[in-house]
């Protein structure tokens, strides 16, 4: 079995969002040992949205159920589909799996640009009819630079969580198992998360 990190390292030159706050990093040593101090958003680096993110009434973080972010997931190269990821980019391509992560080809990008892949809201209720219990992206966003939020709340709503900024780089389309674990932030709208995929097809 082969274990893939598709966490984007958080430091001070992280890709931020236009108005989120920076990450900002800063060390003491206090005589024995060496402490840090963070300052930096709920959706910094490779994040999850929590439902409350847009819904007044939704769960946070620390309430989502860990059974949506762990299992067989199923990564899409959707790079050839341009800044709109629409449905029939994904059609015929889900295969009655729950967990979908987009490779966009934006992993490689090292600054912010408006025209970041997302998905449409056609494309989210598509996901959505497949029963989707959550759904990854390796761009800023699921949704649009211009957005009006109702991708997310489409999502969210729906108890189909969202998964932000990921490292696809160096994973192919094909069948993983899927492990994101969000910080345990009590009532929170979101947290940065280790996320790996586990390919058992290696028998190593």
């Amino acid at each position: 079995m082969t274990i893939i990190d598709i966490t984007r390292s958080l430091a001070g030159d992280a890709l931020v969002y236009p108005g989120d706050t920076p990450p900002h990093f800063s060390q003491r040593d206090a005589g024995l040992y060496l402490i840090s101090e963070l300052r930096m958003s709920s959706h910094s680096g490779t994040h999850i949205d929590a439902p409350i993110h847009y819904l007044k009434t939704g769960r946070t973080v620390d309430e989502l159920p860990l059974s949506h972010l762990i299992g067989p997931c199923r990564v899409l190269d959707v790079s050839g589909a341009g800044s709109l990821i629409d449905t029939a980019d994904l059609d015929g391509r889900i295969d009655g799996c729950k967990r979908i992560l987009l490779r966009t080809g934006f992993s490689q990008c090292s600054a912010f640009r408006e025209d970041y892949p997302s998905l449409t809201l056609g494309a989210a209720r598509y996901l959505i009819s497949q029963g989707s219990l959550c759904v990854g992206i390796d761009s800023f966003s699921i949704e649009r630079f211009d957005c009006d939020g109702s991708v997310h709340r489409e999502l969210l709503g729906s108890g189909c969580f969202i998964i932000e900024l990921l490292d696809l780089s160096r994973v192919p389309e094909g069948e993983y198992t899927l492990v994101a674990l969000p910080l345990k932030l009590s009532g929170i709208d979101g947290a940065p998360a280790r996320v790996v995929l586990m390919d058992e097809k290696d028998g190593e």
